[in-house]
């Protein structure tokens, strides 16, 4: 069931200009930013074109740590251990070069691990002779923690990749549980968190991960092109490093040599978009000042109702499986092209994002799926919003048959 609070959910949605054009139900894709968020861009931009790009960056610098201070509250961990990153992808693989990979070593990996992993995943394969190996799925869906164990001992992998929360499927991995693994086995461990930053409290002391990479645009509700990586303190001791450094992440110290960051700043590159970072800072805050809990349970209480009622459209098929789901719902229509159905909605002002079996081979191929469809809300987002979308489904649904 999910609560309504009057006052907060007016509050919020007077705070999302957006809301008034559509609804936008595709927040796992990129959220509707609150005003709070576009005007911290839009002023450093005007104050940029008025003092100039290096003065306002000089004049704004503490406005600019406090990205990284949001970002420490909200991930409970030290801001030095926090690099901004254009994307989750950026940060993720920027985590992928700083190892030292060789002939055989091994990355255990999910079923259900974002596309783009995978691929890095592959190319790692293919330029260095690792070994990609996939941890088996729980009957109930999402990857099974037992399998992540016995794997983990029989494989001694150099590196565990795990995507928290998956792009194509509405299930909530269990990272905690596999950062105990890794921990005990002292494997480097990497968390995907795009889609579950914004939408789940994320607790970096209880994942206990080496790198999490997430992005600002999607249940953030921060600006597109922004991201940040998580490096751990072993990680940094170890002296391990991004392929590349500049002279943000590293000092010239002699004609022949140089000395790395202490901090995470040694995966920065020293050209950023301050007016995103300002601004992601400011996202940041709006969602601290609401509460994660606060969140997590509202995304979660639409989902499951959506989840209900479009089970109940002749023809649908659900696809999230999982122990615990969050607030990406999933379905097709086996035998139909999503083409129709996608402009179907525009036409109705209702956004919602499909996508074709390429961005989860395995998953989708399991599930006899050739496509999905991703309904996902926030908490701005209301029952009537979920409703009117699912009836709008229905109707495409009953006049194509």
């Amino acid at each position: 069931m999910v609560e309504e609070n009057p006052a907060s959910l007016r509050q919020w949605r007077e705070d999302t200009p957006g809301i008034e054009k559509q609804i936008h139900l595709n927040n796992a894709g990129s959220a509707l930013p609150p005003r709070q968020v576009l005007k911290a861009a839009v002023d450093y931009l005007v104050e940029e074109a008025e003092r100039g790009g290096y003065e306002t960056a000089a004049a704004r610098q503490s406005g600019i740590n406090g990205m990284y201070e949001a970002l420490g509250r909200m991930l409970n961990t030290d801001p030095g251990q926090i690099a901004w990153m254009s994307s989750a992808t950026d940060g993720y693989n920027r985590a992928l070069t700083s190892i030292r990979w060789k002939a055989g070593d091994v990355i255990l990996t999910t079923i259900n691990d974002y596309v783009s992993n995978q691929i890095a995943f592959m190319q790692l394969r293919e330029r260095f002779r690792v070994q990609v190996i996939r941890a088996e799925d729980d009957p109930k869906g999402g990857v099974s923690v037992d399998s992540m164990a016995e794997l983990i001992r029989k494989h001694g992998p150099k590196l565990v990749a795990v995507t928290h929360i998956p792009t194509n499927s509405g299930l909530i991995q269990p990272v905690e549980a596999i950062g105990e693994l890794c921990a005990n086995q002292e494997v480097l461990y990497l968390v995907d968190a795009c889609q579950s930053a914004g939408q789940l409290p994320i607790d970096i002391r209880k994942i206990r991960c080496d790198f999490l990479s997430a992005t600002f645009r999607k249940f953030m509700r921060g600006p597109r092109g922004g991201g940040f990586l998580y490096v751990s303190p072993k990680v940094l001791e170890s002296g391990m490093a991004p392929l590349v450094l500049d002279l943000h992440s590293a000092v010239w110290t002699e004609p022949d040599g140089y000395r790395m960051q202490d901090d995470a700043k040694r995966f920065e590159l020293w050209e950023k978009p301050y007016a995103l970072m300002v601004s992601a800072k400011a996202a940041v805050e709006y969602a601290l000042e609401i509460g994660l809990p606060t969140i997590e349970k509202r995304v979660k209480g639409l989902a499951e109702y959506a989840r209900t009622k479009l089970a109940e459209i002749p023809g649908l098929q659900s696809l999230d499986k999982g122990a615990e789901l969050g607030g990406i719902v999933t379905f097709t229509f086996p035998g139909k092209h999503f083409g129709e159905l996608k402009n179907h909605l525009a036409g109705k002002g209702i956004n919602l994002s499909f996508a074709p079996k390429f961005v989860a081979v395995i998953d989708l191929e399991n599930k006899g799926a050739e496509w999905v469809g991703r309904l996902s809300p926030h908490y701005y987002n209301t029952r009537e919003e979920v409703d009117a979308a699912v009836e709008a489904i229905r109707a495409w649904a009953i006049h194509s048959r």
